[in-house]
């Protein structure tokens, strides 16, 4: 029972450390939590699946789709909600996600209702043995995916030129704007990276689980992933996400639901108190 409640809970882990570098991507390189990245990873997942119904595409085919139109959708919020906003109050900017996230979520229910869908492509139905730990194929892509996004921004941040304009950004926008590195490219940048990652969690989410409105609560459920492991370590919060993801698996299966359910939070209310930066965190950081 415990390594069956480990590989589910390494999967799920990895769907919530996707969408926790997406709330450590943005909160990095902004200083704003976007509180509607549950609702843009649903809006992907819903329109990855009309288009796979439409052309017939499996997984591996919607992967590329998945990740255009994440990008695309998250380069319009940037420029048409975002953009305006620079040089607001912090938290007129996280309010105007929160309307956001009720704006998509009410979008998708009038377009595709509200019953869940049966998602149209998946990638099999093969088990993998890794020792005691058996995983689908979907949840042993959903960790690998994972881990190569993590190395990936490791060397984006470190050696990248866009990397580097963005940390130095995150750490001074005064000065980044001196040495002459165009802050709102950066900040589109930004919504982008966050938008693609929520886009592959969605359609792993699907693949995994089903497609429908309350898949938007991965989005919330993930945050926690990025408190622990700090919100604006990347790497730190993907691996929250794995922290998190086991322990509520082992607490559903050895507790009961109800600890599943609340277990993300109390530890949010556990690391704030005792270290508010989170484990991987800068210890400066300031929290909206």
């Amino acid at each position: 029972m415990f390594f069956a409640l480990l590989g589910s809970g390494l999967a799920v882990g990895a769907i919530y450390g996707l969408v926790a570098i997406g709330f450590a991507i943005i909160y990095r390189a902004t200083r704003v939590i976007n509180f509607a990245l549950g609702e843009m990873m649903m809006l992907n997942a819903y329109i990855a699946h009309t288009i796979g119904v439409h052309t017939g595409l499996g997984f591996w085919g919607l992967v590329p789709v998945v990740i255009a139109v994440s990008l695309l959708l998250g380069l319009l919020i940037e420029f048409v909600l975002i953009r305006p906003m620079i040089g607001e109050p912090t938290i007129s900017i996280v309010m105007m996600t929160v309307g956001l996230a009720v704006f998509i979520r009410s979008l998708v229910v009038l377009v595709w209702g509200a019953a869940p869908l049966e998602f149209s492509a998946s990638p099999g139905d093969i088990v993998l043995s890794l020792g005691p730990v058996r995983l689908y194929l979907a949840q042993a892509i959903a960790i690998g995916l994972l881990l190569a996004i993590m190395a990936g921004f490791a060397v984006f941040y470190r050696y990248t030129r866009s990397g580097i304009a963005m940390r130095a950004a995150a750490n001074d926008e005064t000065v980044a704007l001196l040495m002459g590195i165009d802050v709102r490219r950066i900040y589109a940048l930004a919504w982008v990276l966050a938008a693609s990652t929520a886009g592959l969690a969605g359609l792993l989410i699907s693949t995994i689980y089903e497609l429908g409105p309350d898949m938007s609560a991965f989005g919330l459920r993930g945050f926690p992933a990025t408190i622990l492991g700090g919100l604006d370590a990347v790497g730190g919060s993907a691996a929250g996400g794995f922290i998190i993801g086991i322990l509520e698996n082992l607490g559903e299966g050895y507790v009961g639901r109800g600890l599943k359910e609340i277990i993300g939070f109390v530890i949010i209310l556990v690391v704030l108190m005792i270290r508010p930066f989170g484990l991987f965190g800068t210890r400066n950081v300031e929290r909206v």
